[in-house]
């Protein structure tokens, strides 16, 4: 990794900020921009718009998406990452920004360096599941079978390179010493629609996406990546129950500023968040995608952003994940 090391990224995602030119007791006196780094209409989206909405409501000022996608997230993550540390700007992030300079070594920012942790905004696992019509199996073990059967045999879908999926699948394959057929896709969308079409016969999901098809039959649910048990999907056993333990693949979503923000604009924003999470609306919301998030405060999400980062870095690189 370029940059500061991995050590040093850590130890500056939990300094605190320090204070910076902006008047933390006039604000916000104007509109905040929220950079989500991705297209319109994505997954980032589904958790921004309703918590910036929120937001705006709580501080009285606009909150306006700017959608800056490109390189994996790294290209809208890079201007926030420059931007006035003044609470001004803020980065809708996710898992896969935190590993992101290593698999972009162009990507113009290091993650613990240059951003101050808000407050998570949401955490989704992710479901292996099958198209029955294109691989008869109904439990993971026998997934695991098919898998070694004839190495190389079950073609398996992810959304993007050094995604969450991509990287699940190839520890996975660590996990279980099995050979799978990687199908590269750009974006989870056209992934399901090919998971569908039976084009692959596996995909990890995020459990909103497949619950009508789960429960239509075309597509059957092996096991949840998570701790618990999925509400959507009560009778998929997790990894762990279905034989694959200490598996897990969830990706969550955080509410960034530049690093040097003041410390007294954080504890605004994270109040806020914490509190615009608890609303009803925004509670149904995420339940319909499979999503929560439990209340902590902004050291303990910076010690989760650090630690999961450095999780998730140790498989991209062992995995040999990067763009030439």
């Amino acid at each position: 990794m370029n940059g500061p090391s991995r050590r040093a990224t850590i130890a500056g995602l939990m300094t605190a900020s320090v204070a910076g030119p902006a008047r933390a007791a006039d604000w916000p006196d104007k509109a905040i921009a929220m950079i989500v780094p991705y297209p319109a209409g994505g997954g980032s989206d589904t958790f921004a718009r309703p918590v910036a909405a929120a937001l705006a409501n709580r501080f009285k000022q606009s909150i306006v998406i700017d959608n800056k996608s490109g390189a994996g997230g790294t290209v809208g993550t890079a201007v926030a990452a420059r931007a006035p540390a003044d609470g001004y700007t803020l980065l809708l992030g996710d898992t896969g920004l935190t590993y992101a300079p290593d698999i972009y070594p162009q990507a113009g920012f290091d993650f613990g360096r240059d951003f101050a942790p808000i407050s998570a905004v949401a955490r989704v696992p992710y479901v292996l599941a099958v198209n029955p019509a294109k691989l008869d199996v109904a439990t993971l073990a026998a997934f695991f079978e098919a898998a070694k059967k004839t190495p190389g045999s079950i073609d398996i879908g992810s959304s993007g390179l050094g995604s969450v999926t991509h990287l699940a699948i190839a520890l996975f394959e660590k996990r279980t010493a099995t050979k799978l057929n990687h199908v590269l896709y750009r974006g989870g969308a056209p992934m399901l629609q090919d998971l569908l079409a039976g084009q692959v016969a596996a995909a990890f999901v995020v459990p909103g996406a497949v619950v009508p098809y789960v429960k239509a039959g075309k597509l059957r649910a092996l096991a949840v990546a998570n701790r618990r048990r999925e509400p959507l999907l009560p009778d998929v056993p997790t990894m762990d129950e279905a034989g694959l333990p200490d598996f897990r693949a969830v990706i969550w979503f955080g509410l960034f500023a530049p690093k040097k923000t003041p410390d007294a604009i954080l504890d605004r924003l994270h109040a806020a968040t914490q509190a615009a999470l608890k609303e009803t609306k925004i509670n149904a919301m995420w339940a319909e995608q499979g999503a929560r998030v439990e209340p902590e405060s902004r050291a303990d999400f910076a010690r989760f952003v650090a630690a999961d980062g450095e999780r998730w870095s140790r498989i991209a690189k062992a995995a040999n994940i990067k763009m030439e």
